[in-house]
Formats: C-alpha cells, sequence, structure tokens
C-alpha cells in the first residue's frame, strides 16, 4: 500500500514540477522538445523533406507553442490506424500589449490584455512576475550560431526571416495588481470585486521619476537577462505568471494546488504515458497538444489548423495509396481529447447535475453534451470506458445542467476537421481558470494509468 501511495504521489510531483518550469506555452514546448530528445525522438522540420521509417519516433513544432509527437506503428495505417491523444498547451493569462510601458502618478505599470476566461480576481495581490518568448537580431548570437548547425537550423524553421528567438522567464517578484483597500471600496464584500480590465489590471512595475527612462525599463531589463544589447531586441511575447510553486496539499496530500493545471495536467500525462509505452506498436501512436485553445483555436497553431492532418497525411504518404490510406486509417482510429473537467464544488453543489457529480480522485470523466460541445458519442464513450476497465480505473461521467451555457474543448474541431471518431475526457478539478487551481493528487496516475491502456490495446 506505502508503494502505490508513493507512486501516485511521485506522479503529482512529476507534474508539479513541469509546470513550475513551464510557465508559458512556449516553455511547454521546450520543456517536452528536451524530454523527447533524450528519449530518441528526432526533431523534423515542416519545410523539410521527411525520410519517414517503421518504428521511427519523431515530432514536430510549430510556433514553438505546439507540438505533434508520433511513433509509427510496425503496420501501415491503414491496416491499423492511428492512436491519438490531444491537449493545449495554453492557459488564461494576462500578456502584454506591444507597447506595455506607460506612466501613471509616479508608478511605471504594463498594459496588458485578458487572454481567455480568467477568473481576473485571482490575479490580484500576488507576487507575479514575467515569462514569454523575445525575438533578436540574428546578430545577437551570431557566436552561437556559427558554433551549433542544429541551432542555427532550428531558428531557421521555428522563427523564419532570419530572426533569432530566445525564452525567458523572470524567477523573482516584478509585478503586483494591488487591490483597493477596503476603506476605499466599502461595499466590496457585498457586491463583490469587479474589475474593468483597462483600468484595474496593468500590474505596478517601478517607481518612476523625471530621471528614469521609463520607456525603456521593461527592454532595458530583458536585454540584461538575455545578455544581449536593447537594440537587438526587435519583438516580444510575454505574458505575467504566479510565482507561487506548485504543491501537494491537504491532510493526506490528496490535492495538487498549482498554476494552470488545466491543462498541462493532461498534456503531462499523455506525455508520461507515451515515453514509458512498449517501443513496440502495430498502429502509429500521436500526441498532439495545440496553442491557443483558450480564445478558440483559430489559429495557425490552434486545433482549427490544418498542423495534426498535414503530419497525419505525410506519415500516411509513405503507402502506395496515400490519400486513401489516410482515410482508411482515420476511420480505424480514436481521438483522446484530454482536457479537465468540472468537479463538483461542495459549497456551490447546486451548479451540477445532480446525477452528474464528479469527484476529485475518483477518475477520469467522460463529457457528453446534446449541443455537441464536446465530441463524445456513444461508440467512442464505450471505448475508453473499456480502457478504464482494463487499466484498473474508476470512471466518472459528466453533463452540464440543462440551463448552463457548456464550455468546449478541441475534441469537436478535431473530430470536424478529421472525421474521426472522438471522446472528450478529463480529470477533475477545483478553481478552474483561477491563478492557483485544485485538482486530486491520485488522478494524474489515474489518467496515465488509462493512456498507457491505450497505447497498448488492439
Amino acid at each position: 500500500m506505502k508503494k502505490n501511495k508513493n507512486k501516485y504521489l511521485d506522479r503529482s510531483r512529476s507534474l508539479i514540477e513541469f509546470i513550475d518550469k513551464s510557465p508559458t506555452p512556449f516553455h511547454v514546448v521546450n520543456s517536452f522538445k528536451e524530454e523527447l530528445q533524450s528519449a530518441g525522438y528526432v526533431e523534423l522540420y515542416e519545410h523539410d523533406k521527411w525520410h519517414l521509417s517503421s518504428g521511427g519516433k519523431y515530432f514536430v513544432t510549430r510556433n514553438e507553442s505546439s507540438l505533434v509527437v508520433f511513433s509509427i506503428g510496425s503496420e501501415d495505417p491503414e491496416d491499423s490506424g492511428f492512436k491519438i491523444i490531444g491537449a493545449h498547451t495554453d492557459s488564461p493569462n494576462l500578456r502584454l500589449k506591444p507597447n506595455p510601458v506607460y506612466l501613471k502618478n509616479g508608478y511605471a505599470q504594463l498594459g496588458v490584455e485578458v487572454y481567455g476566461g480568467a477568473l481576473l480576481t485571482t490575479w490580484t495581490d500576488r507576487d507575479l512576475s514575467l515569462a514569454g518568448r523575445v525575438i533578436l537580431k540574428p546578430s545577437s548570437t551570431k557566436k552561437t550560431l556559427k558554433k551549433n548547425r542544429l541551432f542555427k537550423k532550428q531558428v531557421s524553421a521555428l522563427v523564419g526571416c532570419g530572426f533569432v528567438s530566445r525564452l525567458v522567464a523572470f524567477d523573482r517578484p516584478l509585478l503586483r495588481i494591488p487591490q483597493l483597500a477596503i476603506h476605499l471600496n466599502r461595499s466590496v464584500n457585498e457586491k463583490g470585486l469587479v474589475l474593468n480590465p483597462q483600468n484595474h489590471l496593468p500590474p505596478i512595475f517601478a517607481l518612476v521619476d523625471q530621471k528614469t527612462k521609463s520607456k525603456t525599463l521593461l527592454i532595458d531589463l530583458l536585454a540584461e537577462e538575455l545578455k544581449c544589447k536593447p537594440t537587438d531586441i526587435l519583438g516580444l511575447e510575454m505574458q505575467l505568471y504566479d510565482l507561487q510553486k506548485g504543491t501537494l496539499a491537504g491532510v493526506n496530500d490528496e490535492f495538487v494546488f498549482a498554476s494552470r493545471l488545466d491543462n498541462l495536467a493532461s498534456c503531462h500525462a499523455a506525455m508520461m504515458a507515451l515515453l514509458e509505452s512498449s517501443k513496440k506498436d502495430l498502429a502509429t501512436r500521436v500526441l498532439v497538444f495545440y496553442d491557443n485553445e483558450e480564445v478558440g483555436s483559430d489559429t495557425a497553431q490552434g486545433a482549427s489548423s490544418p498542423f495534426l492532418k498535414d503530419i497525419l497525411e505525410r506519415i500516411s504518404i509513405t503507402t502506395k495509396n496515400s490519400r486513401e490510406a489516410l482515410m482508411r486509417g482515420i476511420a480505424r482510429s480514436l481521438f483522446i481529447s484530454a482536457d479537465m473537467a468540472h468537479a463538483v464544488h461542495p459549497n456551490y453543489a447546486e451548479m451540477h447535475d445532480a446525477n452528474h457529480l464528479p469527484k476529485i480522485n475518483a477518475g477520469p470523466v467522460i463529457k457528453s453534451h446534446s449541443g455537441q460541445k464536446y465530441a463524445t458519442e456513444g461508440v467512442s464513450s464505450l471505448q475508453f470506458e473499456q480502457l478504464c476497465e482494463k487499466a484498473k480505473v474508476p470512471i466518472q461521467k459528466f453533463s452540464i445542467k440543462s440551463d448552463l451555457r457548456c464550455g468546449s474543448t478541441i475534441g469537436p474541431i478535431s473530430a470536424t476537421n478529421l472525421g474521426i471518431r472522438t471522446v472528450d475526457i478529463g480529470s477533475p478539478m477545483l478553481s478552474m481558470h483561477s491563478i492557483r487551481e485544485m485538482a486530486g493528487s491520485k488522478d494524474q496516475e489515474n489518467l496515465i494509468n488509462v493512456f498507457k491502456e491505450f497505447f497498448k490495446s488492439r
């Protein structure tokens, strides 16, 4: 019993470690790249000609924020199909505007936009910092490019136009969005905290006076961090993130408290399952992690793009009848859309349908919706239930209250684009879209075990 307990807690610790080092989608993909390369996966580039082999292990990135991983099976896709797990790398947050720095009453502040459906009040009174991608002149890394041909190729493939990208994540508190004192807002506890995104969300960055070069504060800070000249910085894509580390919590360590559990927990579970699965399989195994799910997926690196379809077709091109092989392969396939699910909240149980009350640490949740906000249908639901039964993992089901509007996932988009049988599932959690979310420490192990069963099943 103790051994099993330690195992699932170790899974949760691994998840927390991954989340802590992945404050943005760029960092998520970069973290996975390092793991994949250590496991013998070969990076491919969309603009190159591919030479794939049976049993080969590969991965492809797009925009440095989306990722497709695949391990080619011993049989052609038209005979054994694809086993696909999909998730997303992004989470709701506050992102910097193109010209973010401005002065107000002696403070330097940063202009931000709300990305996705964030619970805005949770971003107040927190120790915040900055992370993201910085675009540099190629001359700024001339020595690196000269010494490392592979790096040069990556720069060309990932960024294009001759620019160089660098990831940055400040590990010290730089920002704060302070709430107005209750003495100046006496009704806040009765009426709630209402935040205007334009006026109330810009974080305080620094104190300034007339001598301070306020407009260059951020660029100077980035240049110092990247060890380059301020003039080398051509552009940036930065977001705020919470510096508080994830942790096991509860009397018996039954909970995980962390940022970005939605949806990095699903990404982590899928990757662990793939890396730990048998090296041999008749079917081709695929992971796809999209960016921009939280804002609708309508981007080149989102689920609405042909990113996955293009790669599946390139895999199928190795057969004699590539187009037919792709269509036959998809008809034999299952797509598991993995995104977090709503656990019942003890203080707001009335917000759930009485017959659909997912509980933390009680297994993954199959999500269904008659309006097809989830792509689950009868057959795909049964297929996932069978996987859970084989993996000896409990299963739960969720259907939203009929008088509430249902959110959606990459599931319906993927099902539509590919014509592939799809099931929407996820681990149950609380505080979804808060800056700090809550899930179960047993559920990560549960999800990994089901995914491993998927990869070894016929």
